[in-house]
């Protein structure tokens, strides 16, 4: 929304963008942004509470008097995710000669087979299959170890679909183990990047491409923006 802000100014239409990634509204700088601290998937804040959310929109309308930009503006509430954290047992080492997300990976194999089964459909496959997975983490590990991105071999050399993917099947499998409740988008993003190794090899690979001067949307988009 930020960048299509600069396609809609330039034809002479106002705009107003509610950010919910400051470092993305700061990078792209659209002409007036409302940086909203709140859960993803949350733009107006909390739910059934119209004063709340017309106080939001009152404030990014309030934007439009602003004569010179890019203006971004902070609102001054700060709202934390509610998600219940998920509770979903991850299989032992098998192989300690492997990477441990490749071990991991490969253990939660039949748990993604029996999701697959049950839905009759996946959305593991942008570049790869689930077959794919646990070599692509491999390749991930590889480098956050110091190898160059760019001969590590990823599936269609695209960092962004193989994270995809590496998440996917993680979340696809978890559906099967999970104790309780399913839970929601952002619990399940919290699980896999705090709680899993794939989740820290795919931090740690995105890192190590940002700190050896990888242009910005090929490490960046490896993760949700607020990663």
């Amino acid at each position: 929304m930020s960048v299509l802000a600069h396609v809609f100014e330039a034809a002479g239409i106002a705009t107003i963008v509610l950010s919910s990634i400051r470092e993305m509204a700061v990078k792209v700088a659209p002409p007036r942004a409302l940086h909203c601290e709140f859960p993803l998937g949350r733009p107006l804040g909390r739910p059934l509470d119209p004063e709340f959310q017309h106080d939001v929109l009152a404030r990014a309308f309030a934007l439009l008097n602003e004569t010179s930009g890019p203006v971004l503006v902070d609102h001054p509430e700060v709202i934390e995710a509610d998600d219940q954290p998920v509770s979903c047992s991850l299989p032992p080492r098998f192989d300690p000669s492997l990477p441990p997300s490749v071990d991991e990976a490969r253990g939660l194999r039949k748990a993604y087979d029996r999701a697959l089964a049950k839905r009759g459909v996946t959305s593991v496959g942008r570049v790869m299959s689930a077959d794919e997975v646990p070599n692509a983490l491999g390749m991930l590990h590889a480098i956050a170890n110091g190898q160059d991105w760019t001969t590590a071999g990823l599936p269609g050399g695209n960092t962004i679909a193989v994270c995809h993917d590496i998440r996917t099947y993680y979340e696809e499998a978890a559906l099967e183990l999970v104790d309780g409740p399913l839970p929601g988008g952002r619990a399940m993003e919290d699980w896999f990047f705090d709680r899993t190794e794939a989740g820290a090899t795919v931090l740690a690979a995105r890192a190590a491409i940002r700190d050896s001067g990888g242009k910005f949307p090929i490490w960046f988009y490896m993760t949700p923006g607020q990663r």
